[in-house]
């Protein structure tokens, strides 16, 4: 094994595997015991196997490719829509993922400035240079949160509710650490201490899951509250290509109309998804007053998304309506889809021909206002699309809310992994911020989450649900702090690591 570790080939075709390895940890294989396996490997390697730092770069950044690749390859189907982005599909596949693969670089040779030995400080210093780094993925050039370690715990509810407390990134940096604890049955230590701090460090982990299962059972005794409105969510499932062509627009907009039902229903509150009429502007609406006015009735309030022009520029927005089609609220979406929804160095790609991969040649605008939505005595915090994605983000202004409500469209990654993956972040900002959650997506899923992460209605097919009565919880202490929370981690991390550094060198 020495011999085949001291072959840099091997060494990082090694590193290569453990990096795909892990990604089946993610949404939606959700095997995060992979885990256990694949990050003290990693680790080990690290320590006794790289010397070099230009190494230990590579260690990581093949790593951060195989993980990448294997978990966001369905970036991809979104240049098939489009024939003049078809010959990037190969360059897409392979340069995003070593791009993302350099933060994990970064990682691994960081850590080799701290002589790194067969050490539980080892642990503390891989996990918050991994932790750190991550963080900064979620913040850097605009940010891309997306597929943190943390998210092979989707499916475990109970270990999740923490993040009430401390959010998803402080968690991110907990679970690398307890993921790389098998790496001490190799280190220097004693049999007996070994399993002391296996042993201490498994029973923390216990401690969490019963307290996960204590708030979800209490929670589960919280009585019900009626809406004041019905909240009808609707998921049309119309086929992607069908936007990239000129539409009916009257057809269009008759089909969902057919599609929800409106009829009988007295207050209701009809929620559709982000984009879906899209061969008109919002301004272009009025025309289309006497549809609604003829299927919705006074008591009736309509939410969807359209695109809207305001000072020649163009805006992806959520808008409501009342039954003449008159305008009640619009939010703007704040954090766009880079070549999604604008295209970065505009003047130079278009010189090659391109243009953003949604429809229409111009980019979109990014506001930087989010104001809640008072509808019907209920209140909303708006977001588009991977918006969801954002912790700590979500409300800025931090006033009281009622929902987190996420429209999207999850067509441009097809019958992929891509609108699981997506899908899986509702359930982190609704435990975070403790609320419920309401998600409009056409060709994904739609879902009404409760603020404990229970997934309570799905759908991925065409069709609606109705949302008439929700269970509340008091705001969270991550909602009132925020990413700061993060902070006072990384300080109490740095702490051990010094005093244990001190230790090991006495």
């Amino acid at each position: 094994m020495k011999s085949i570790l001291e072959n840099k080939v091997f060494l990082f075709l090694i590193c290569l595997v453990l990096g795909i390895l892990t990604s089946f940890s993610l949404p939606p294989y959700n095997l995060f015991f992979i885990n256990f396996l694949t990050f003290p490997v990693l680790l080990y390697i690290l320590v006794n196997y790289v010397v070099k730092k230009t190494i230990s770069f590579f260690v990581g950044w093949i790593f951060g490719f195989g993980y990448f690749i294997s978990n966001i390859y369905w970036i991809t189907n979104s240049l098939t829509f489009d024939l003049n982005f078809k010959f990037i599909i190969p360059f897409a596949l392979i340069l995003i993922p070593l791009f993302l693969g350099i933060f994990y670089g970064l990682v691994t040779f960081l850590c080799n400035f701290f002589n790194l030995k067969n050490k539980i400080s080892s642990i503390l210093i891989f996990s918050i240079f991994f932790g750190g780094i991550e963080f900064l993925r979620s913040f850097i050039f605009g940010g891309f949160p997306w597929n943190l370690v943390v998210f092979s715990l989707s499916n475990n509810l109970h270990s999740l509710q923490i993040l009430s407390y401390i959010g998803t990134y402080s968690l991110n940096l907990l679970s690398i650490t307890i993921f790389l604890l098998p790496v001490i049955f190799f280190f220097q230590y004693k049999t007996s201490t070994r399993f002391l701090i296996f042993s201490l460090s498994l029973i923390l982990v216990v401690i969490n899951f019963l307290y996960g299962n204590l708030v979800i059972k209490n929670f589960e005794k919280t009585e019900y509250d009626n809406l004041s409105s019905i909240i009808r969510v609707v998921s049309p499932n119309i086929p992607i290509e069908r936007f990239l062509s000129n539409q009916d627009t009257e057809k269009s907009i008759n089909e969902l109309i057919s599609l929800s039902d409106p009829h009988n229903l007295k207050k209701t509150i009809f929620i559709y998804p982000e984009g879906i009429i899209t061969s008109i502007y919002l301004r272009d609406l009025k025309f289309f007053r006497d549809i609604f006015k003829k299927n919705y009735n006074v008591g009736h309030k309509i939410i969807l998304g359209i695109n809207s022009i305001n000072q020649n520029k163009i805006y992806n927005s959520l808008i409501v309506l009342n039954n003449e089609a008159e305008l009640l609220h619009k939010y703007n979406k704040n954090k766009l889809v880079p070549f999604g929804e604008f295209l970065p160095f505009e003047n130079f790609f278009k010189r090659l021909g391109l243009k953003k991969i949604t429809q229409g040649y111009q980019s979109f605008s990014a506001d930087n206002k989010r104001e809640i939505l008072n509808i019907d005595q209920l209140k909303f915090v708006p977001l588009i699309c991977y918006e969801i994605i954002y912790s700590g983000k979500i409300n800025p202004n931090k006033n009281y809310y009622d929902f987190i409500l996420n429209i999207s469209e999850d067509g441009w990654f097809g019958k992929t992994i891509g609108p699981k993956q997506h899908f899986s972040h509702s359930i982190f900002r609704s435990i975070e911020e403790g609320k419920n959650l309401i998600r409009s997506t056409n060709n994904g899923i739609s879902a009404f989450v409760n603020p404990k992460g229970q997934i309570i209605k799905q759908i991925s097919e065409k069709g609606y649900f109705d949302i008439n009565k929700v269970k509340r919880v008091d705001k969270t202490y991550f909602s009132k702090h925020g990413n700061k929370i993060f902070f006072y981690f990384v300080i109490i991390y740095i702490t051990f690591i010094v005093i244990l550094k001190i230790r090991e060198n006495k």
